[in-house]
């Protein structure tokens, strides 16, 4: 299913639902990040997707990552949470999602990199490597938010 984000776009469709999310930056003993290419918009992004009933918010960032990746993780905090209403995820479904995701701080403890059908290359990268690749601005300021240490409350 193909994906288009909005960020502060007065052109953005109007929502029509709000679903948990969580995402994980999953930091290496080398401080390199995991991160996936996605299927639906083909933008590299830190795995993760939205909760299901049954589970909490480190239960899904934990599944999201395994699937996504093959990587299994530990979470280890939280990098912050994201309820920016003027960021808007379109899916050709017709569903329009206002965001609500929750990132978590993790470390791999298993698995192998492999793809899924939400990702069409995984990887690991440095900082720096993460700068010059097409990442959404809505997954920058998690990375920047990790990168500096900070733990905003909400955005």
């Amino acid at each position: 299913m193909a994906r288009r984000d909005y960020e502060d776009d007065p052109n953005a469709p109007e929502p029509n639902s709000l679903v948990p999310a969580a995402s994980a930056v999953v930091v290496d003993g080398l401080g390199r990040v995991l991160l996936q290419r996605r299927t639906d918009n083909g933008m590299w992004a830190l795995p993760g997707g939205t909760m299901e009933l049954g589970e909490s918010i480190g239960d899904c960032a934990i599944r999201e990552t395994r699937e996504e990746t093959g990587i299994d993780v530990a979470i280890t905090g939280i990098v912050g949470t994201y309820t920016n209403p003027a960021h808007i995820l379109a899916y050709d479904d017709g569903e329009v999602r206002q965001e609500f995701s929750i990132c978590l701080l993790a470390t791999p403890t298993g698995g192998q990199l492999r793809t899924s059908d939400e990702s069409f290359e995984v990887g690991w990268f440095t900082p720096a490597e993460i700068d010059a690749l097409p990442v959404l601005p809505s997954i920058r300021k998690r990375i920047a938010d990790w990168r500096g240490g900070r733990i905003p409350v909400v955005r």
